[in-house]
């Protein structure tokens, strides 16, 4: 699973491969962060009413695909390699779609078997300091659907509300409803994440517009990255979810194709999204070079005002600072035996300097200072 966070100053590589090179196909390698694997089930139709719970031995699977019409067997942790190779022999996985589904870093993307259809989305799980993403493996066979995932949390929890409601079409459709059920809750659930970073983007452009400091830059560059990494999340999944539209597979009926096509123009919207929050950091980062541009260019406005003002005066006074003798030549600076001289060289002083106010702000030079 990947975390970023939200007031992190370092972000680490988004994905490390765990299998090593030239291993084996079908290598199961446990991840050293991976928690225990717990098997739950959901199970309706038939004669029998909804049966929900956490499957202690999973030999009852069987039984239940038999007795139920529909069957959701929902696996979350991944570290009990030995729980994962039984379910992947009870349900007749192949080896290299295990592997898939324990090595955490695959693209988003979808594989027909001779059984099942294989599935690989991206999942967010978002918290009040943690944006999680997780990836969810699922396997779509003809009356049941399995689904993998590294942790507890998940954002499926409103499909399992309406499962248990048993007042709706899901229950009433077959697996490949279930299974449109469960693309669109992840799929859905990348909106309210890119409303916070909405909210966040327009709240960095008023600041910056307020106070461009240079804490700023670093708040940009850290939203960018976060959203290019979404955008690397949700790309695939258009790719995926155009694959299940575009060619016919078994195991998904027509009328859920139709309920598919909904979910390739929310994927459509949310890279519409990302891709204009990009655009909107970029332009911030342009602004606040402006703006900080702008700023220096009006210091260095006022400083060059001063040192032209007090030009004048500071060449008067330093020609008057050589202290010739006077008596030695009536040349040398007549004017320091004068008693009105130093009045005077005062006055010439003041004077020079208003003229030189008086030009700048008839150039437009203090009006905006």
């Amino acid at each position: 699973m990947l975390k970023l966070r939200r007031k992190r100053k370092i972000k680490q590589s988004d994905y490390k491969r765990l299998t090593p090179p030239g291993a084996a196909p079908g290598t199961l390698v446990k991840a050293p962060d991976a928690t225990m694997t717990t098997v739950r089930k959901l199970a309706w139709g038939g004669t029998s009413p909804l049966a929900e719970g956490e499957l202690e031995d999973l030999n009852e699977i069987q039984q239940l695909f038999e007795k139920h019409l529909v069957s959701w067997i929902d696996v979350r942790g991944l570290g009990d390699l030995k729980k994962l190779r039984q379910l992947g022999d009870i349900c007749k996985l192949h080896k290299l779609s295990l592997e898939d589904v324990v090595s955490a870093d695959q693209r988003p993307k979808v594989e027909e078997y001779e059984n099942y259809l294989f599935l690989v989305i991206r999942m967010l799980e978002s918290t009040d300091t943690t944006l999680a993403i997780d990836q969810l493996s699922m396997f779509i066979f003809k009356d049941h659907i399995v689904t993998f995932q590294s942790t507890e949390n998940d954002c499926l929890e409103p499909v399992r509300a309406r499962i248990r409601k048993g007042k709706n079409r899901i229950r009433n459709a077959g697996a490949d409803y279930l299974a449109y059920a469960v693309i669109d809750a992840v799929i859905d659930a990348y909106f309210p994440v890119l409303e916070e970073y909405g909210q966040k983007i327009e709240n960095l452009e008023a600041r910056v517009l307020e106070n461009p400091e240079s804490s700023l830059i670093a708040e940009i560059h850290e939203l960018k990255r976060d959203l290019i990494v979404l955008r690397r999340n949700i790309w695939p999944i258009r790719e995926t979810l155009n694959n299940l539209i575009r060619d016919r597979h078994p195991f998904i009926t027509d009328e859920t194709q139709i309920h598919l096509r909904d979910c390739y123009d929310h994927a459509l919207r949310i890279i519409d999204m990302i891709e204009s929050y990009r655009q909107t950091c970029k332009d911030l980062m342009d602004l606040y070079l402006s703006l900080v541009s702008n700023k220096m260019n009006e210091v260095m406005k006022v400083l060059t005002v001063i040192s032209t003002i007090f030009i004048p005066p500071t060449f008067i006074a330093g020609v008057y600072g050589m202290n010739f003798n006077t008596e030695v030549s009536k040349w040398n600076m007549p004017e320091l035996n004068s008693a009105l001289g130093y009045p005077l060289c005062l006055g010439a002083m003041a004077a020079i300097a208003l003229s030189v106010i008086a030009f700048l702000y008839s150039r437009g030079w203090l009006r905006s200072s």
